[in-house]
């Protein structure tokens, strides 16, 4: 099996680096998460980024989201069709929802996308 970690130098971390994203990429909205791609070209390493805004709610609320969403990309990062740099936006709907429910939502968005590989 590939390596699942997530290690941190595989996420965005300058501000710029999320306007890129957000300004050059394709937006997709789905269930509790927008998600903001650009692809990478071939053997490049994917990048990501999560934004979890104060109307969610405390930092409390905000963080586990945030671990959420970490999550859900990391199990499956390797299911990727192509290498991207991908900032995800929680909504406010992920308040109270369970790794499985936001993995759903992600692989729906990225499937819809059509950044998964082929079954």
């Amino acid at each position: 099996m590939a390596d699942a970690r997530l290690p941190r130098r595989a996420r965005l971390q300058r501000g710029r680096d999320f306007a890129e994203v957000r300004r050059d990429g394709q937006r997709l909205v789905c269930g509790c998460l927008i998600a903001n791609w650009k692809t990478l070209p071939p053997g490049a390493n994917s990048r990501v980024g999560f934004v979890t805004s104060r109307k969610i709610g405390s930092a409390v609320v905000r963080n586990r989201a945030r671990r959420l969403l970490r999550e859900a990309f990391r199990l499956h990062q390797h299911e990727l069709n192509q290498p991207v740099t991908a900032v995800f936006v929680a909504r406010q709907s992920i308040v109270g929802k369970r790794l499985a429910d936001v993995a759903r939502d992600l692989l729906l968005a990225l499937r819809r996308g059509k950044r998964l590989k082929d079954p």
